[in-house]
């Protein structure tokens, strides 16, 4: 089997559709898997990727329930994954984390998502698919990509430590919140994830210069470590793949994100 990179465009998947050892999950709206899905691939409802203790959302789920998920669609240590989503890359940027986290490295996201699938007039399938179980043990093996609100705290001074906020402005100002307290990380940078997206070309992510030229601007260069976060770690998953793609090394994603910081008591803000 051909290897993959993070992020693949229509035409590579187009080739790789009847590979031995491939799993396309979708992360579309059930009614939209219904309506209209990529041939082969199967549904996964994004919200058994994630777990909640109120108020805080996006949490990592424990891994009986994640094991149990993975284990349902088929997957394996060899199971090449390929995620895609129709929001422009939050949902598919999620499940590629989580198994990240988990050790799999053998996972990609489909650039454009299913909006540069369907309008570039790739073949579409309303046939729903199910795959064979396995048995697949879960295990967070690869603590690398994950901060949690101590390991934040411990970094905010720390200058080979960025913190990359990826929600809206309002959310950033604090002027708009989710939470009991609005504002931001102190030291967070703003970079709103729909400005790493180009509507121009079905949502697919920014040309690569292009990308890299907005983050050195901002001062997230490649040499530091980079935490990216938002308000559950929906949004700032594309963040991460973003990131990934572009060699960055040493990323951080923050589950729970917001929804955490900004309900604590023992976490400083700034607006």
């Amino acid at each position: 089997m051909a290897d993959f990179p993070l992020l693949i465009e229509p035409d590579f998947l187009q080739k790789h559709l009847d590979d031995d050892q491939l799993l396309i999950i979708d992360l579309c709206k059930h009614t939209q898997y219904v309506q209209a899905h990529i041939p082969g691939a199967v549904f996964l409802d994004y919200g058994h990727l994630t777990a909640m203790n109120k108020p805080t959302m996006g949490l990592l789920p424990d891994l009986e329930q994640i094991g149990k998920i993975l284990s349902l669609l088929g997957l394996t240590a060899d199971t090449q994954v390929v995620a895609y989503d129709d929001e422009g890359g939050g949902k598919a940027g999620r499940l590629i984390w989580t198994l990240h986290a988990l050790g799999h490295m053998k996972a990609a996201m489909l650039n454009g998502g299913l909006i540069s699938w369907y309008k570039e007039e790739y073949p579409l399938s309303n046939e729903a698919v199910n795959t064979a179980p396995s048995d697949y043990t879960a295990n967070y093996t690869n603590p690398s990509v994950i901060a949690d609100a101590d390991y934040i705290l411990k970094h905010l001074e720390d200058t080979d430590v960025a913190l990359l906020d990826a929600r809206s402005a309002e959310e950033y100002d604090g002027s708009r919140r989710f939470a009991e307290r609005g504002g931001h990380i102190p030291g967070a940078i703003h970079f709103d994830w729909v400005q790493a997206m180009d509507a121009k070309r079905n949502y697919r992510l920014l040309a690569d210069d292009e990308l890299q030229a907005k983050l050195d601007t901002l001062g997230f260069t490649a040499d530091k470590e980079i935490v990216v976060y938002c308000q559950t770690h929906h949004r700032s998953s594309l963040s991460y793949v973003m990131l990934k793609h572009l060699g960055y090394e040493r990323v951080r994603g923050y589950p729970g994100s917001w929804s955490d910081w900004g309900n604590r008591a023992d976490t400083p803000i700034e607006v």
